[in-house]
């Protein structure tokens, strides 16, 4: 008996000792940055690290952009971070607002639908006969209009669509009289209930707070984009198109086409493999905790997890073919 609880001993601290030298190899601390103050992912970025601090590795969140975020962890400056595929796809092949190739930022999961809204004050549709983007550019309206920050993936998106669906900038909309500002979730609301704009522009999940909440403040439309500049998106950066269904806002009576991609978990390529498949087992198994904070989270499919044509970190793929 005492020879086989010394073996049982033995192997126990040999199973240990190799467990510490895998986990030598990982960073004491993870920084995981999310988004702005004030939206999903600020929320998210909170939640999913205080998941990870106590399942596998100390976790802190920040603040960022999807643009800047995929920058940040190419360059080491961070080690996880929140973006949108087409984006992240975008800047491994170092796609403009890129300036190179961001080979050491992979896919860890794509984590819910992330929709464009247009919402735009609804006297403001109506006096201007606006049922569509395309209205907007036909009739080269002098809209005032805000967006998030450049280097967040709703500018990156919102302007993309403009320029590579309609062949309209930033600049066009100006010279036609009109203002771009920029401006986080919580001012771009209150601009657009004060009337000092006439739309707000941005991507976030299925059923957003911030689009409630201008609900509750100004009667709105949610604008649908035009088949052809959709057709345009898919082929130029892999988006889809998803509809904003009936019911899901006050405002919506009717399935509204628009712009759809993923929110997204980005990760540094040359972390090792058995703690991002530690971190990703985590995700999955805490699903439905994080689903009653952060309701986006329940669409997390591993079928869905990894995209093709985007590289992804193998120790993600090996956990996400693993529960598929």
């Amino acid at each position: 008996m005492r020879k086989v609880l010394i073996l049982a001993m033995a192997l126990l601290v040999a199973f240990s000792g190799a467990a510490l030298a895998a986990e030598a190899d990982w960073p004491p601390q993870i920084r995981f940055m999310a988004g702005p103050p004030g939206g999903n992912w600020f929320a998210l970025g909170g939640t999913l690290a205080d998941m990870w601090t106590q399942n596998v590795v100390p976790t802190t969140s920040g603040t960022g952009g999807g643009v800047s975020n995929i920058i940040n962890v190419d360059r080491g400056r961070g080690e996880l971070a929140l973006s949108v595929t087409s984006v992240l796809g975008a800047g491994q092949a170092g796609e403009a607002p890129f300036q190179a190739p961001m080979k050491n930022a992979k896919l860890f999961a794509n984590l819910y639908r992330q929709y464009t809204y247009f919402i735009m004050r609804k006297d403001y549709a109506e006096a201007n006969g606006i049922s569509t983007i395309g209205d907007i550019v036909e009739k080269k309206l002098p809209i005032r209009m805000a967006t998030l920050k450049p280097g967040t993936s709703s500018e990156f998106v919102i302007s993309a669509i403009f320029k590579r669906g309609f062949d309209v900038s930033w600049d066009d909309i100006k010279d036609w009289g009109g203002s771009v500002e920029y401006a986080s979730y919580d001012d771009g609301a209150n601009l657009l209930a004060d009337n000092h704009i006439d739309m707000f522009a941005f991507a976030v999940g299925r059923a957003a707070s911030v689009v409630m909440k201008i609900e509750s403040q100004t009667d709105i439309v949610i604008l649908p984009v035009d088949e052809k500049a959709r057709e345009v998106m898919k082929n130029s950066l892999g988006t889809t198109t998803f509809n904003v269904d009936k019911n899901v806002y006050k405002s919506v009576t009717g399935d509204v086409p628009v712009v759809g991609d993923y929110t997204c978990i980005i990760v540094r390529g040359d972390l090792p493999d058995d703690l991002v498949y530690s971190m990703a087992k985590s995700l999955w198994e805490n699903k439905d905790d994080l689903a009653k904070s952060i309701k986006d989270i329940g669409e997390l499919n591993p079928a869905e997890a990894i995209s093709e044509g985007v590289d992804a970190h193998p120790g993600a793929v090996k956990f996400w073919n693993e529960v598929k």
